[in-house]
């Protein structure tokens, strides 16, 4: 607030035993957030500010939680919070019809990359969507100039590799969904690459998977040009310094540009945001794609401000040659990347002493050679070798240059009010303050306005002594004075009409918004009706392949549908005519990302004349009225977690929808129960698509180039995977958009479950293939009939499975703990 934030959002934790299934906050930050208790208390202190307080509900939210996520959403609206951001779409929508006044704003979970995205949550009632971190400046204007709907883009902070709402990496390695608050970041970790099964040899990039942090500062005069409504600094986990910073920077950007004044950021000021914390800035996917720039793979951690280059070391310190000023105090680190188990203790400590040695170079290029000693201990010389980078971690000046905003006694950062004195002698004066939004509050004096013996009260005495707002949250814009006859006030009786004034403003904007608040969650699932009646018939396998020889496979076993999911879209039509003339049904999968250059390809797929395996939101919304004939599965990617975002999402036409993978084995079960097992259709083989980028692997390591136009496109020529530290290796594969999929190694299997999914009335598996060979293929569909034929129990197929692969198999995702707890939680419809 001191820095001029207009709105902070934050997680609030539920009172004990009103929060999801595992406890915690319906909140993507799982380790933080306010207590419910004191949020009436800290929205009053956000409004008094004039800063609006925006809580973050973006988790998806499983059916044995709903009734508590609707006492949750009540007690929020009740607390006066100025807006939801959500996540999940049928929460998004309950919460709409629980409190129609509260607004809703779709979390950059939902993955919005279109105006068509955009419209989707719209339909959900938000009516402000968050914006996918991947696009550039060009994919935001073409999106505000597509939708009314309010768009907030993120500018500064922390980085995800994958898009926001289509990571499973924690979910699968973990069991802690990213999904659920739980991120466990394993793309900080580091990686092997493996080229064509042969390891390849990165030099200092290990972390392949570890961008840097956003920095927009730059960008922002064009951002307000573009209409884009609010900007977004990634604050959580971070501390108070970072926030101030941050904000300070962005607050005078936005104010700049809204003046038509150029920036005015200062050398210094941004060495202090990039000391305060930082991986690297850039502005990354807003200024357009550069796959060499947005993951420089050396470290994963706080680097802050790079100050020299290591050059020997003497007997009591280190020698470096000096690109900045270092000074006694100073935190440096030494910088070994991959020369040693970069996993280890990394040298370095608080700066003792600094002595000049010498000058290296000439001119301009000159750089000075200094001695850095530390106390004793702190560093060990023989760690530390020659050309490793410096960094300072830690300025200690920098903690005086924030401490204003900081630790400020009255508030920094104050809101305009407008003032109207109306005096009138023998009448009692009065003081209207009226604020930003039109708040307006009148205050009178007890005793009326008395004639003046000497000094007439005027505007200019009235205009000094009622802008005396110190300590209060506003500052005087504007005066007007109504004064008639000549009277006269004591400079106290002024002070004393000024402070009531500052005061009952301050309690009117402290109180909470009159809103239409009731419970809408029984009333809703009544109004769902019955699920549909099970499916008395066989169970049917449908599968997807990546490549043409894997579909050579798959139609000797002749499942019951193919689904085709290549890299290059434009190849497809010859398959689909291959699957038809075989006689089996066709679909073709969808990205999961579209932005606004690639919607042509929503005619392409149509044109193919196959079913469609919807993967985008915005594909979705932009099928309404126009899909004809064409029959659309619902992927996993739109994350449908639980029966409201499950049967709205069937609503828009969906045959068949596939649960997200942030369920377990038992919660497919339990929403079969509440749906209907025929309108679902669960994975039962396949890889877990762990990560989901915009950043190219195979760009930014197989190639000099920065996108598709210059990369070589070595997708089409190489195979590639990612050695983790256990040892595992997970395959990545590239879309028609370049974007990158790295999956698990290991399939995930149903088989313990597929008994209990058929008992449910699902009828529909589908089996998912990456790498396999053709003959893997073959005999995991072979495997999966023997058990639906009854020729293979549970564990036999598992064991069956279990030997196709080198790296075994798992439960992943589907794994149920054995503690999960009965059904008497589930909303009965």
């Amino acid at each position: 607030m001191e820095a001029g934030a207009d709105a902070v959002f934050f997680g609030v934790n539920p009172a004990r035993g009103e929060g999801r299934a595992d406890g915690a906050g319906f909140h993507a930050r799982a380790k933080v957030g306010f207590d419910l208790e004191a949020l009436p208390e800290i929205m009053r202190g956000l409004h008094a500010r004039g800063v609006m307080g925006f809580v973050t509900f973006n988790v998806l939210v499983f059916d044995r939680e709903l009734r508590q996520a609707e006492r949750q959403l009540i007690a929020l609206a009740e607390a006066g919070v100025d807006a939801l951001i959500v996540q999940d779409h049928g929460v998004a929508w309950l919460a709409h019809e629980i409190c129609p006044d509260l607004p809703i704003h779709g979390s950059t979970q939902m993955s919005i990359t279109s105006a068509e995205g955009a419209e989707l949550a719209r339909r959900f009632g938000a009516s402000r969507v968050v914006l996918g971190r991947e696009l550039s400046l060009r994919d935001i204007e073409r999106i505000a100039g597509a939708t009314d709907v309010e768009l907030e883009t993120f500018v500064h902070g922390a980085l995800c590799v994958s898009y926001s709402g289509q990571c499973f990496s924690s979910e699968a390695w973990g069991g802690r969904s990213a999904n659920r608050g739980q991120c466990a970041q394993a793309c900080r970790l580091p990686y092997d690459l493996l080229v064509d099964g042969e390891w390849r040899d990165l030099g200092d990039a290990r972390y392949l998977l570890s961008p840097g942090d956003l920095y927009a500062l730059h960008q922002v005069p064009e951002l307000v040009r573009i209409g884009v409504d609010c900007l977004k600094i990634e604050g959580r986990y971070k501390d108070a310094e970072f926030v101030a910073l941050t904000t300070a920077a962005y607050r005078k950007a936005v104010d700049e540009a809204w003046a038509e004044r150029p920036l005015s950021v200062t050398p210094q000021e941004e060495r202090d945001l990039e000391q305060v914390y930082s991986r690297g800035l850039g502005p990354h996917f807003m200024a357009g794609t550069n796959h060499q720039t947005v993951v420089r793979g050396r470290a994963p951690r706080h680097r802050g401000v790079r100050v020299g280059t290591v050059r020997g070391t003497t007997e009591r310190g280190v020698l470096v040659e000096l690109t900045e000023l270092v000074k006694p105090g100073d935190g440096l680190v030494f910088d070994p990347a991959n020369w040693r188990a970069p996993e280890g203790r990394e040298e370095g400590g608080f700066v003792y002493q600094v002595n000049p040695v010498a000058a290296s170079g000439r001119g301009q290029h000159q750089r000075a050679l200094h001695e850095l000693r530390f106390g004793r201990g702190a560093v060990d010389p023989a760690r530390v070798r020659e050309g490793d980078p410096v960094w300072r971690t830690q300025d200690p000046t920098l903690a005086a240059r924030v401490r204003p905003l900081v630790e400020a006694a009255d508030p920094v950062h104050t809101r305009a009010v407008d003032a109207h004195f109306m005096g009138t002698v023998g009448e009692v004066p009065a003081l209207t303050l009226t604020d930003e939004a039109g708040r307006s509050v009148t205050v009178t004096l007890p005793e009326p306005l008395s004639p003046a013996r000497n000094r007439a009260l005027d505007e200019a005495t009235l205009r000094e002594q009622l802008g005396k707002l110190g300590g209060t949250p506003y500052h005087l814009r504007t005066l007007s004075v109504d004064l008639q006859g000549a009277g006269f006030l004591p400079v106290s009786a002024l002070n004393s009409l000024r402070r009531e004034a500052a005061a009952a403003l301050s309690a009117r904007r402290e109180q909470a918004p009159e809103r239409r608040v009731a419970p809408r969650l029984e009333g809703t699932l009544r109004r769902l009706g019955q699920p549909t009646p099970p499916d008395q018939g066989r169970t049917r396998l449908h599968v997807l392949v990546r490549a043409p020889e894997q579909l050579d496979a798959a139609l000797e076993a002749r499942p019951d549908s193919m689904t085709l999911d290549y890299l290059e879209l434009y190849g497809l039509k010859p398959s689909v005519e291959r699957v038809k003339a075989a006689g089996l049904p066709v679909r073709v999968a969808s990205p999961r990302i579209l932005k606004p250059t690639e919607q042509n390809l929503q005619k392409f797929l149509l044109s193919l004349d196959a079913g469609i395996l919807v993967r985008s939101g915005g594909l979705l919304e932009g099928l309404q009225g126009q899909s004809g004939g064409t029959e659309l599965t619902g992927d996993f990617s739109l994350n449908a977690a639980n029966v409201l975002t499950t049967r709205a999402l069937l609503d828009l036409g969906l045959t068949r929808l596939t649960p997200t993978y942030d369920l377990n084995a038992q919660q497919i079960t339990e929403l079969a129960a509440l749906v209907g097992g025929a309108v679902l259709e669960p994975v039962a083989y396949g890889h877990l698509p762990v990560f989901h980028t915009e950043h190219c692997v195979f760009c930014r390591f197989l190639s000099t180039g920065t996108d598709y136009t210059n990369c070589g496109h070595p997708c089409e020529a190489h195979r590639v995977a990612l050695r983790d530290e256990r040892g595992r290796v997970h395959p990545v594969m590239a879309d028609v958009g370049c974007r990158n999929t790295v999956f698990e190694g290991r399939p995930q299997v149903a088989a313990a479950h597929l008994g209990a999914w058929q008992a449910a009335g699902i009828r529909d598996l589908r089996l998912e293939f990456v790498h396999e060979t053709p003959e893997q293929v073959r005999e995991v569909l072979a495997a999966h009939r023997a058990f639906l034929n009854g020729d293979f129990s549970a564990p036999e197929l598992e064991a069956a499975l279990t030997t196709l692969t080198d790296q075994g198999v798992t439960e992943g995702s589907l794994f149920v703990p054995h503690d999960f707890g009965l059904l008497d939680a589930l909303p009965v419809v």
